[in-house]
């Protein structure tokens, strides 16, 4: 049984399935004090949350089960996504679920703005006719600039063009054929600021985008355009808005979102030509229900031992890439397994290369896994998929990946390469049709071993006699060998024997076999 803790409210038709599901235990309870929250999580397995709880470093640290943090919403600016990743908790959002909505509020705020609709209601609720006071704008022929064409952005472009205005939009991700789909027009920052009679922002609230719209990139709009947020506080620079109005050179905004919420009393309210909602870009039932929903799935998909659909702290994989990748994932870890528990020294520098099949796939989660694989040795289960490239980063590991048309007679092959500061070493596996994984090779040997259970590796003379007297030893200790495979350089010089046995190997044993003739060196390991 799971223990999920919501610690804000959700729509509950939204976490129906965690409602549902028969190995979950879902607590809901969004009046926790801080001290609470401490104590919930350190019985939970996951959370869920919206943006009332701060998911601070004290609180994951403290969360020994704590396997998944899922937003019911898009920004993760309350989760401490470094402390989530360094303890190797998966961070979830829900990235589609509330896209119609905010779009859809992003159009209505811009009607609202182009034809003063809530200053001028405001005025009748005073019992004020006053026309000529609100006169506004037509959309017809003007130009939205859309900064940020994700998955918003462009169904704010649809919208906008329905309204037979002109598009021009920028992100770092849209290329001029893209928009030419599209029907928009692709544009540079600069270019986009400077054509836009409306100007609206639908980007995260990162380093780079903190304070994107800021006075020097005012100056670069239109005398008497527009803007707008309803994306993330603090992409807009609200003190250079707020001058920019004052002193007419924009006409006017429209905020859903800012910096510090709630924005009571806020400078920017006692303008007449600024518009505002209190962060109601998400709220619509649909939008509620959805993001609830999305999360959940994730969660349980989680805990049961599968992947997630909208990973924050670690890449997604599509279903079709994912189906292609999976059959992989165990020899990729096993391979990395191995190779760092026979090498000696601290590890330096990982190298992934890939061939055959692998060449038409994206192998970055093949090489997160073969680097918990690697790590596990020294770091035991603290390393998991989520945190094993920061883990290597941190102890100053270098992580690369190749891929190479050279396939060695095999459809597929993955070799790991690794520098210690004492030497190099290789181990190269395969899948065989209908029979799984196999280990093909490890450094310069050429063998066939099944990467699973106890293994003996030994490196020794090609010496007559050697095999033998390992066999009769093992036996004294009551050790059966499963298979042995035996690769070696060229006869009489360096080989390696490498066992699958039925148990694990003592160590007075491990011992004695060091001391057989011809016996170099002798390792034992469990995959």
């Amino acid at each position: 049984m799971y223990r999920v803790l919501i610690s804000d409210p959700l729509s509950e038709d939204g976490i129906k399935p965690l409602l549902e599901a028969a190995d979950i235990e879902a607590v809901m309870d969004s009046s926790l004090s801080y001290e609470e929250l401490l104590k919930e999580l350190k019985i939970s397995d996951a959370l869920i949350v919206r943006s009332q709880t701060q998911v601070t470093r004290e609180l994951i640290e403290n969360a020994p089960n704590l396997k998944i943090i899922g937003r019911a919403g898009v920004g993760v600016d309350n989760i401490d996504l470094d402390a989530a990743t360094d303890h190797g908790v998966v961070v979830v959002n829900a990235p589609d679920g509330n896209t119609i909505s905010t779009a859809e509020h992003t159009m209505a705020m811009l009607m609202s703005l182009a034809r003063n609709i809530p200053q001028a209601y405001h005025q009748l609720k005073q019992n004020r006719w006053e026309r000529k006071k609100f006169v506004g704008v037509e959309l017809k022929n003007k130009t939205i600039g859309i900064v940020g064409f994700g998955r918003i952005g462009r169904e704010v472009a649809h919208r906008a063009k329905g309204h037979r205005m002109k598009v021009i939009a920028f992100d770092p991700f849209l290329t001029e054929e893209k928009a030419e789909k599209i029907g928009v027009q692709h544009g540079t920052l600069e270019e986009v600021l400077q054509q836009a009679d409306f100007l609206t922002v639908h980007t995260p609230l990162i380093e780079k985008t903190k304070h994107l719209i800021n006075k020097e990139a005012i100056q670069l709009m239109k005398p008497g355009a527009r803007i707008l947020n309803c994306a993330r506080g603090g992409i807009v620079e609200e003190d250079a808005l707020y001058e920019a109005i004052q002193n007419g050179k924009i006409a006017g905004a429209a905020l859903d979102v800012f910096e510090e919420e709630p924005a009571i009393d806020h400078p920017l309210l006692s303008l007449d030509e600024v518009i505002a909602t209190p962060h109601l870009g998400a709220s619509t039932i649909e939008a509620q229900e959805n993001v609830a929903t999305d999360v959940s799935y994730d969660i349980m998909e989680l805990l049961r031992g599968s992947t997630v659909k909208h990973p924050v702290n670690m890449p997604s994989v599509s279903p079709e890439m994912m189906e292609k990748l999976s059959p992989y994932f165990d020899l990729a870890e096993k391979l990395g397994s191995f190779i760092s528990n026979v090498a000696e020294g601290a590890l330096e520098k990982v190298t992934v290369y890939y061939s055959g099949d692998l060449l038409e796939v994206e192998t970055t989660p093949l090489t997160r896994i073969s680097v918990k694989g690697l790590l596990k040795r020294y770091i035991g289960s603290r390393v998991n998929d989520v945190n094993a490239y920061k883990t290597a980063s941190d102890k100053g590991i270098v992580i690369n990946e190749q891929k190479s048309t050279s396939t060695k007679g095999f459809t597929n092959l993955v070799t790991i390469e690794i520098e210690t500061d004492k030497e190099k070493r290789t181990i190269s596996g395969t899948l065989l049709n209908g029979l799984g994984a196999r280990i093909v090779k490890l450094d310069e040997y050429s063998i066939d071993v099944v990467p699973s259970g106890h293994l003996i590796v030994i490196h020794h003379n090609d010496q007559p006699g050697a095999i033998g007297r390992v066999g009769s030893l093992l036996a004294d200790h009551h050790v059966n060998i499963a298979t042995m495979q035996v690769g070696r350089a060229h006869q009489g010089g360096d080989a390696v024997m490498v066992l699958t046995v039925d148990k694990a190997v003592e160590e007075d044993c491990q011992e004695q076999l060091q001391g057989v003739q011809n016996i170099k060196q002798v390792q034992c390991l469990t995959l």
